[in-house]
């Protein structure tokens, strides 16, 4: 990355070399010659880093570095997206001394040269802490993007908001929470967000899915291994509980984990101790259990797939989230935070719910839950032609079954017959959208992507996609259907 670097020195000839050096490693450099100088170019520049001497006019390095400091702890808000709170600062100074260095590190300063300092030196530094910089914007830009995925906890709905008063309250302690719901109610959701409430919010959330790795293999993925415990083990990995130390641990699918491996999280649980694969001596850790499933551990306990011990161990809070049928009232919110968000997906338009889709989703009976409401909308708001979504857009079986607009819309079936599928009809749909966009704009592609809502060259990548023809062909084409409809 191209940087700022603010260079503070009072002497000009550690200025100009200090410039040179900068200049040449591809980066702007900045000059101040006093502390003054200093913070108005930092607040007015924003500079990424800062080579601060400490002898200096007006105010000295130490004084301006505490200045920084305060501006950082008292007024965070100020700081600009994807920019550091405050700019990482480089101690310079001819009369180096340990006090002095102790003093720069508890100010915060990244490092601490004393002069004279080679050009070779310099640049080390300096690219060892730009480096560091890009590294925390890149976590800052995948937390970010992180928490888009997973989204805010939305909803009104009385049964929803006690049991997440109850989460909340159980976030502030070091219990097991355990938390219960069907597939697509946002278990992990709620885990992210009891993790997020809790002490231990500075730490790591590490998700572990115990359905999706084999029963084999989670032993090696929560524990970790010891060098030389298997065949390909070169070196000591830590496992998904040593990486949380200090933070939570989101067991989902938990009424999936074999039996043999709920004996050792029942250790774990117990002691807060286990040994990595091949191991021989414990390993003590400090972090906190979230436990989802969507299964009846109750019932499984009977069967014997479930231990008793290891269920009380988990349950000591339980948080039962209700499905989303038991919920509609949160549907309009709900529907319309997935319709705001589905712009990610590339597309230049905004879209809204009518009253009469609204009215659609509400009474629809969400086996999928929250996450099924997230799929239909998504494709509602990419198949939609206009800015508007219609209950015919939604495609939800006979509740919302598609009103002609016009004899050229496409007779998409509420059952997907046996000879075409899900993929097959949303891509003939998507095609037939396309086409019939062009179709109505005389085969101008401007005009076309505007009433569409798209961009003019992603509208063109798709028609390439589809191999659709960009004037108008010597056949109109055919809108799609299903002639293999299940119903008559």
């Amino acid at each position: 990355m191209r940087a700022r670097i603010l260079i503070v020195d009072d002497d000009p000839d550690i200025v100009l070399a200090l410039e040179n050096r900068v200049t040449w490693m591809g980066h702007e450099p900045l000059i101040a010659t006093d502390g003054k100088e200093a913070l108005r170019m930092i607040q007015q520049e924003q500079p990424e880093l800062v080579l601060l001497d400490i002898q200096l006019p007006v105010f000295s390095g130490l004084e301006v570095l505490q200045q920084i400091n305060d501006v950082a702890r008292t007024d965070p808000a100020t700081a600009p997206p994807l920019v550091p709170l405050h700019p990482s600062v480089i101690m310079l100074t001819a009369f180096g001394t340990i006090e002095r260095a102790v003093k720069a590190m508890q100010l915060g300063a990244v490092d601490f040269i004393t002069k004279p300092f080679t050009g070779d030196h310099i640049t080390v530094v300096i690219k060892k802490e730009l480096d560091a910089i890009s590294l925390r914007r890149q976590v800052s830009v995948l937390q970010q993007e992180l928490d888009d995925r997973y989204g805010p906890i939305i909803g009104d709905n009385k049964k929803f908001t006690t049991q997440l008063a109850l989460a909340k309250q159980a976030a502030a302690s070091n219990v097991t929470i355990l938390v219960l719901g069907e597939t697509g109610t946002g278990k992990e959701v709620v885990a992210r967000a009891i993790h997020g409430w809790s002490p231990r919010k500075a730490k790591p959330f590490v998700a572990v899915n115990c359905a999706a790795i084999p029963k084999d293999l989670l032993e090696n993925e929560l524990f970790g291994h010891e060098k030389g415990a298997f065949t390909g083990a070169v070196k000591r990995e830590a496992g998904k509980i040593e990486i949380a130390e200090g933070g939570t641990v989101f067991l989902d699918e938990i009424g999936d984990m074999s039996l043999s491996m709920q004996s050792h999280l029942l250790r774990v649980l117990q002691d807060q101790t286990f040994y990595r694969v091949g191991g021989t001596q414990s390993v003590h850790t400090d972090v906190r259990f979230v436990a989802a499933t969507n299964k009846d551990l109750k019932k499984a306990i009977v069967q014997g797939s479930f231990r008793e011990d290891l269920y009380y161990r988990l349950q000591v809070i339980s948080v039962i989230l209700p499905p989303l049928r038991e919920r509609s009232d949160d549907i309009p919110a709900l529907a319309n935070y997935f319709i705001s968000r589905a712009g990610k997906f590339g597309l230049n338009k905004r879209c809204s719910l009518s009253a009469n889709a609204i009215r659609i989703l509400t009474d629809y009976g969400w086996p999928g839950n929250i996450r099924e409401l997230e799929n239909v909308l998504t494709r509602a708001f990419i198949l939609a032609p206009g800015t508007t979504i219609e209950p015919e857009h939604l495609f939800l079986g006979e509740a919302a079954s598609p009103t002609p607009v016009s004899t050229g819309t496409p007779s998409v079936p509420s059952t997907p017959s046996s000879t075409k599928g899900y993929h097959e009809l949303m891509e003939a749909y998507s095609r037939w959208v396309l086409e019939e966009a062009l179709k109505h704009n005389d085969w101008n592609q401007t005009r076309a992507a505007e009433e569409l809502g798209l961009q003019r060259t992603y509208f063109t990548k798709l028609i390439r996609q589809k191999q659709i023809p960009g004037r108008h062909p010597k056949h109109s084409p055919e809108p799609p259907a299903d002639n293999e409809s299940d119903h008559a």
